[in-house]
């Protein structure tokens, strides 16, 4: 009897001492690359998406607030979808490389996902049609670049999305990372004929043009280098 009334004073006591403990508080699933990556996306799309509002306020106004617009006041719809998709596509696209904001709101990260890549093949079906038959300052090596790069975009996010559909998430992540990083070229160029000016000076036309085709390069590079990152860092996880 008095075993039995111990034991039970024993189980009291330690129900109340783990009461009197303080619940733990949740980790956050963010980390500072969930914050960082998508910022830096972002801030190296600040100078063409900043062109790209100036030309829209140019069009509304009857105005060429660019050099380049005064190119496009005659059939002014396919440059204003251009902007209009790349804009969704370069910002909230680069949401879509944070593994917290996919943790936490899986929801919206489809349905930004779909919308992304609805942006993005269309900004890259019309950037296509603008250097098919728009009368743009740009020799056979430039239009190549444009005509191979942009193609190679829209099919890097059409089989994304396949790969999704399929219910290959690794493969879809690689190919929608492969999409992004050709869809953020002019970020890139932006930079890299920054550094040149800078550095050299003004280029000349074929300088220019050979920047715009290694900032394509520069970004497949970087996304084919993360790609292979993750992969073997989940083989290393599988072996372990």
């Amino acid at each position: 009897m008095n075993i039995a009334m111990n034991t039970k004073n024993e189980q009291i006591t330690t129900t109340q001492s783990q009461a009197s403990i303080p619940p733990r508080k949740r980790k956050s699933t963010f980390t500072r690359a969930d914050w960082l990556v998508p910022g830096g996306l972002i801030l190296l799309t600040m100078i063409p998406s900043l062109g790209g509002v100036f030309s829209l306020v140019g069009f509304a106004a009857g105005a060429a607030l660019t050099p380049d617009d005064a190119l496009f006041h005659a059939l002014p719809l396919p440059i204003v979808v251009h902007i209009l998709s790349a804009l969704p596509f370069c910002i909230l696209g680069a949401f879509q490389f944070a593994p917290g904001f996919r943790r936490r709101w899986p929801r919206w990260h489809r349905l930004a996902g779909r919308l992304v890549v609805l942006c993005g093949l269309t900004a890259g079906l019309s950037g296509l049609w603008m250097t098919q038959f728009y009368p743009l300052p740009q020799t056979g090596l430039l239009y190549s670049f444009r005509m191979l790069f942009g193609s190679a975009m829209i099919l890097s996010l059409v089989l994304g999305l396949v790969a999704i559909l399929r219910r290959h998430v690794a493969r879809h992540r690689a190919w929608i990372m492969r999409g992004y990083a050709l869809g953020q070229g002019a970020g890139t160029q932006a930079l890299t004929g920054l550094i040149w000016v800078l550095i050299f000076g003004t280029p000349g036309q074929q300088t220019h043009e050979w920047l715009m085709g290694a900032s394509w390069v520069i970004n497949l590079a970087m996304a084919e280098w993360i790609i292979r990152r993750k992969r073997a860092k989940g083989s290393q996880k599988s072996d372990g």
